[in-house]
């Protein structure tokens, strides 16, 4: 459940514990809101100062409580339209950025002491706005990095813009780093951590070919697992093994499976049975096999 619809879940709790909506809390009935989509942004702000001099009032969890803090949070979600309003240009759903604007909201709200006689707007936006941001840090990144280092990113940003602007020409790592105060080892790092901001598609073409057109994709020059490579890896850890069989073993072995005898033709050969072939092999692969898996 979205943060949209467990607002409209508490308001139905709340329509069913009391009356109206303009039904009293307390001793005095509170301003009537059908609906605050329709309530101007100064009426809210005015209707807002009674509500939270009745929520401090109140004792959270009480149904009246829930009453006056959702009537609150309907009241100002204007507030996280106008600053979700500032990030049209990210990907993200403006729906995204609203629920999580809300929750910043939300935190305001609860955190709001009308005795500093501060505005709730001026109050709450820097709750809102941060809330986004946090959003875009911990969900815009291609490859997770640590914190410290998204927000490396950042600051290096900001001062290669204002170095490049004062230099005429990018900075060096050595500029940036006297300007940040910080190591040549962490300008180069957060550098590095900037590639994990965005990821390239392996479809993209990597440039152009001899006649114009787009070269062939990152993925298309990848190689790939060749399965020839297991035989060459378990070749090379049988051949130890098969030096230290005794001869008749390896003779056995060799004109089995280099000769390609049947076991009956080896026999033939070595002047034994083929029902002693047949054991000897069967003990040789078994050795073998417990000695390359080491079960």
């Amino acid at each position: 459940m979205n943060l949209m619809e467990t607002a409209a879940s508490d308001a139905a709790a709340r329509d069913a514990s009391a009356p109206s909506r303009d039904a009293p809390v307390g001793s005095e009935a509170l301003p009537e809101v059908t609906d605050a989509r329709k309530v101007t942004p100064g009426d809210a702000r005015d209707m807002s100062k009674v509500f939270f001099d009745r929520l401090q009032t109140l004792e959270e969890g009480t149904h009246e409580y829930q009453y006056v803090r959702n009537t609150l949070i309907e009241l100002n979600l204007s507030l996280v339209r106008f600053a979700a309003s500032r990030y049209r240009s990210r990907t993200e759903l403006r729906e995204d950025i609203i629920q999580v604007g809300t929750i910043g909201l939300i935190k305001a709200i609860d955190r709001f002491d009308i005795s500093r006689e501060v505005e709730f707007n001026t109050f709450a936006l820097p709750y809102i706005t941060g809330e986004i941001k946090r959003f875009f840090r911990d969900t815009s990144w291609a490859v997770h990095v640590p914190r410290r280092l998204q927000e490396l990113r950042l600051e290096l940003a900001k001062a290669n813009e204002k170095l490049e602007a004062l230099f005429d020409r990018a900075p060096t790592a050595e500029e940036l780093a006297e300007y940040l105060g910080i190591t040549v080892e962490e300008v180069n790092e957060g550098r590095l951590a900037s590639n994990g901001y965005v990821a390239e598609s392996l479809d993209l073409p990597a440039g152009y070919d001899d006649n114009g057109g787009d070269a062939p994709g990152l993925g298309d020059r990848m190689g790939s697992s060749d399965p020839a490579m297991e035989i060459v890896e378990n070749l090379h850890a049988l051949k130890p093994l098969l030096a230290g069989l005794d001869q008749r073993d390896r003779r056995i072995l060799e004109l089995r499976f280099g000769q390609e005898l049947t076991q009956a033709q080896i026999g033939a050969e070595l002047g034994i049975s083929q029902m002693h072939v047949s054991r000897l092999l069967t003990r040789c692969l078994g050795e073998l096999r417990e000695a390359m898996t080491g079960s």
